[in-house]
């Protein structure tokens, strides 16, 4: 298996990916917010990785542009949404490398902080944790009993330090619709 940026001419297999990955009732609402995040200019810059096994695309990340208000300090943050692999390849660490490997590309380019809005016990075995604690408020309101699955990550030892605030999201990701864990 291979890990490399995506394509445009990867577009269809990876809106298949979200919809086999998330399900009949969610897979068609995750591959739209894929399509639609792939041409949002407010998401910029976006990393999409796609894992490659035998020349078939089997996942996708895809990491996408967020700003910090009611800060004074400027960062550079970006938001995993979403992140899918085929079911038959599930449970065999994909996921993990996925992002793992966008994570290296995004400290590597100066991005300094990382969110995401996901399982509270798969995530934190990436190096995320609490963003709430942390002192960051999610685009809409998270339920207390969800809360710690609203996460973040730094990829710059002092990001955590000096920042806190509310996080914006690109055009297509800011819909309350993609806030309920």
């Amino acid at each position: 298996m291979i890990i490399r940026t995506a394509k445009e001419s990867d577009r269809n297999e990876i809106l298949n990916i979200h919809k086999r990955a998330f399900g009949k009732e969610k897979g068609p609402v995750i591959s739209k917010l894929v399509d639609d995040l792939l041409d949002d200019e407010t998401a910029r810059p976006i990393l999409s990785l796609v894992a490659v096994n035998d020349d078939k695309l089997i996942g996708h990340i895809l990491y996408t542009k967020v700003r910090i208000t009611q800060t004074e300090s400027p960062v550079s943050a970006q938001i995993l949404a979403p992140l899918a692999v085929l079911p038959e390849f599930q449970k065999r660490g994909i996921g993990q490398k996925l992002i793992n490997e966008g994570l290296k590309r995004l400290k590597a380019s100066g991005t300094e902080l990382v969110f995401v809005l996901g399982h509270p016990t798969y995530y934190p075995r990436c190096g995320f944790a609490p963003a709430g604690k942390q002192g960051f408020e999610a685009p809409y309101p998270i339920p207390e009993e969800h809360s710690a699955a609203w996460m973040v990550q730094a990829l710059n030892g002092d990001a955590l330090r000096n920042i806190n605030g509310k996080v914006e999201c690109s055009r297509a990701l800011n819909e309350p619709q993609h806030w309920r864990e």
